[in-house]
């Protein structure tokens, strides 16, 4: 678990200026980074000295010529105005295979011709052909297995959380936590199935949904929704947006979730009472709903514990990690977040460290405040998970003073 308490002002304003330029990057990131993508793995593969014969040469070039052309169109036509699910699969594919082989590329092919060059060793053609054929053989490994990692039901991530101030007689209560199932392009219904009849079998007193449920509207997506009504918990299923929900009609994924049964948490709590204690469960908006220009729509922390009482423990959900620097202002004990994917596809989970404080797992933040990430059930866009294994997640709340057997 990692622990933030500790973090001294001066170190958060040493590291604001670097924050600051590495967001000023951000913004060009989608100009450059397709031409990266597709120009370092073919400048690394075919130019540096294989001496492949001419025809293998063009033919390869050409390849990576309509990758670099190919998918900024398809991802345009398919997430931009016109929604065409075929051309998003295509554009998503490519993408997903462009930073594979562009990761390996580098790892495996400029690295270590970097530390030949500085080592004053030549390097013969033999060793360039090797490093190709590596780069290949490792990329098409991984898009392979990342696949079936993507599209397999998530196994179940089991662990306890301490929290100080629950009561005694909500010992042992079971969250079941869900997030970023991202139904879109590809149909996903009969796994949203599976997932749903996975849920049921950790018999959840609690069932948390914690936003980024699909890519397009809840009309469009609707049959990979519904099995989402046959999910169990003994108390309550409670859901709140995610940042893509604000992309295709926020809305109408709240008034479907609550037509499924489930609650949405919109800025606001609902009371868990079990042996004479009780947890106040709170739900926000995500942070982008503030800037989505939909009314009503918004994060407000102090709205989602108006009448709570104060000395009653917190379990909120906020899809993004980086809402806690809120919560823990406000004291809250638990917040449980999604919304990294853990990164995804390694290394991106360093490029996610740039937008938010934690990528996964279990951390602290201030004196009182724990928060865990999900990993996240799907995916999103690229049809991989390469060392970033999504999840279902059970979080057994454990109190300081157990119950004592009778």
């Amino acid at each position: 678990m990692t622990d933030t308490s500790d973090t001294r002002p001066a170190d958060s304003a040493a590291q604001a200026p670097r924050r600051s330029r590495l967001h000023r990057l951000m913004r060009y990131l989608p100009l450059i980074a397709p031409v990266l993508l597709w120009a370092v793995p073919c400048v690394v593969l075919l130019h540096t000295g294989q001496h492949w014969p001419p025809s293998v040469t063009l033919a390869g070039t050409a390849l990576f010529v309509l990758g670099l052309v190919g998918m900024p169109l398809a991802m345009v036509r398919g997430h931009g105005r016109r929604q065409q699910d075929r051309a998003a699969i295509v554009g998503d594919t490519l993408l997903g295979t462009g930073w594979v082989l562009f990761t390996w590329s580098v790892l495996l092919g400029v690295l270590p011709r970097l530390a030949l060059t500085l080592a004053g060793v030549g390097e013969s053609q033999d060793r360039a052909r090797v490093a190709t054929w590596a780069v290949l053989g490792v990329s098409a490994v991984l898009l392979a297995w990342g696949y079936a990692e993507a599209r397999r039901v998530p196994r179940v991530r089991r662990l306890d959380v301490l929290l100080p101030r629950l009561g005694a007689g909500l010992d042992g209560t079971r969250v079941a936590l869900i997030t970023d199932t991202h139904y879109g392009p590809l149909d996903r219904a009969r796994w949203s199935a599976r997932v749903c009849e996975t849920v049921n079998t950790l018999e959840a007193d609690l069932v948390c949904h914690t936003g980024d449920i699909a890519d397009g509207t809840a009309e469009r997506r609707r049959a990979q929704v519904v099995p989402l009504g046959s999910v169990r918990a003994t108390r309550a299923r409670v859901y709140v947006t995610g940042n893509h929900e604000y992309y295709s009609e926020a809305q109408g994924w709240v008034d479907l979730m609550d037509e499924l049964g489930w609650e949405p948490l919109r800025n606001r709590h609902l009371l868990l009472e079990r042996g004479g204690d009780t947890l106040v469960v709170a739900g926000v908006d995500d942070v982008t709903a503030e800037s989505s220009g939909l009314a009503g729509h918004g994060a407000h922390l102090a709205g989602a514990l108006n009448g709570a009482d104060p000395d009653l423990p917190v379990l909120l959900l906020a899809h993004q990690p980086k809402f806690v620097d809120r919560a823990a202002a406000a004291g809250i004990d638990l917040q449980l977040s999604g919304h990294t994917h853990g990164g995804q596809i390694w290394p991106f989970h360093h490029l996610v460290r740039i937008d938010q404080p934690v990528v996964a797992g279990l951390s602290r933040h201030g004196a009182r405040t724990l928060l865990y990430t999900s990993r996240g059930t799907g995916f999103w866009g690229p049809p991989f998970r390469v060392f970033a294994p999504s999840e279902i997640t059970l979080l057994v709340l454990r109190s300081p003073h157990p119950p004592t057997p009778s």
